[in-house]
């Protein structure tokens, strides 16, 4: 959603071009080619930044596996993480494997292979896999944002209001809503005439693929405009909002060791989104330029493992329920032992 929200928002750039209609549609004839494979540049412009990259990749890729298939073992195993919180964060987790599944092996082998080539197909199903977890997590955080809200605002009810089906619903809708809207836009970008095939970037990212588009559809833009505002502005005032009267209630708590408590819980949940979608707008949401292009190569990499990488460790970092689980899991600990959670 992040993507195709700049992209729009840059149309005027390359619509400028004192080209009328009819040369375009003309031009559209002569360089039109129905491509059945893509070139990725990449970072074939550093090749002794590749064997770093390739290395740097693989071990956050892994550590990425690693650590979140432990997050979502641990919510099925332990009885205690079967709340909300950790419904939802299993999810997260799921998402995170699948983004990085999408785009990194793939990287991987194009780092150490001269040839940096993907097919239509495969293009494809990656463009479509980022566009649906991306968009997913959007709603999915929002979703998280609200779970807090009624723990920390609501607590007397929390049982009541987030039960097994209610968040059922609302991570199905997550998840159909990413998924549908990623279809929507990966099916509209595809269908748009191509005049080239080397594609600047080193995933098919759908910026990158959209820049080699031999016109603009006025229609494509706004259906691609109204599915980004309602997956990025829209969870993003939720989320704010819903921090607004978390914070509100903590600051009328009288204990000091119920206001750590209350920040604790959603501590976690408000660093993730801030990386989340810091990393995000900082990364497409600045001028366009030459120089900035080859820096927001490194900056996706680093947008594209660290985040999903990093998820993991933040819920656990000061979650002493998430850590009993893990040394249960590893049989560190009696399985009789329990902790009373939110």
């Amino acid at each position: 959603t992040l993507y195709s929200f700049l992209y729009v928002l840059r149309l005027n750039e390359g619509n400028n071009t004192g080209i009328n209609i009819d040369e375009r549609k003309k031009m559209e004839r002569e360089n039109f080619t129905i491509w059945s494979i893509f070139f990725l540049e990449g970072f074939s412009q550093y090749p002794r930044l590749e064997v770093v990259l390739f290395v740097f990749s693989l071990v956050m890729y892994l550590a990425t596996l690693l650590g979140n298939s432990t997050l979502i073992l641990i919510t099925i195993l332990d009885s205690r993480l079967k709340t909300p919180m950790y419904l939802f964060l299993g999810n997260l987790s799921f998402m995170d494997i699948c983004y990085t599944s999408a785009s990194i092996p793939t990287l991987l082998v194009n780092l150490l292979s001269s040839q940096k080539t993907i097919i239509f197909s495969g293009c494809a199903v990656q463009m479509y896999l980022s566009l649906a977890m991306g968009s997913t997590e959007c709603v999915l955080l929002a979703v998280m944002a609200y779970d807090r809200y009624v723990a920390i605002c609501n607590p007397l009810r929390y049982s009541i209001i987030m039960n097994r089906c209610v968040c059922a619903r609302m991570a199905t809708v997550s998840w159909v809503t990413g998924c549908l809207t990623a279809l929507l836009e990966t099916s509209l970008a595809l269908q748009i005439p191509l005049c080239g095939n080397l594609i600047d970037h080193f995933t098919c990212e759908i910026l990158a693929v959209l820049k080699l588009a031999c016109t603009s559809s006025l229609l494509v833009n706004t259906i691609m405009l109204v599915v980004s505002i309602l997956l990025l502005p829209i969870p993003m005032l939720l989320i704010c909002i819903s921090y607004i009267f978390i914070l509100s209630t903590i600051l009328r708590i009288s204990s000091a060791e119920g206001r750590n408590k209350a920040f604790s819980t959603c501590g976690a949940h408000l660093t993730v989104v801030i990386l989340y979608y810091g990393a995000a707008l900082s990364m497409y949401l600045k001028p366009s330029s030459s120089k900035a292009q080859k820096i927001d190569k490194i900056i996706s990499l680093l947008y594209g493992v660290l985040t999903p990488m990093l998820n993991p460790i933040i819920y656990s970092l000061r979650n002493k329920e998430v850590k009993d689980a893990m040394k249960k899991l590893l049989g560190k600990i009696p399985l009789h032992q329990t902790h009373e959670h939110l």
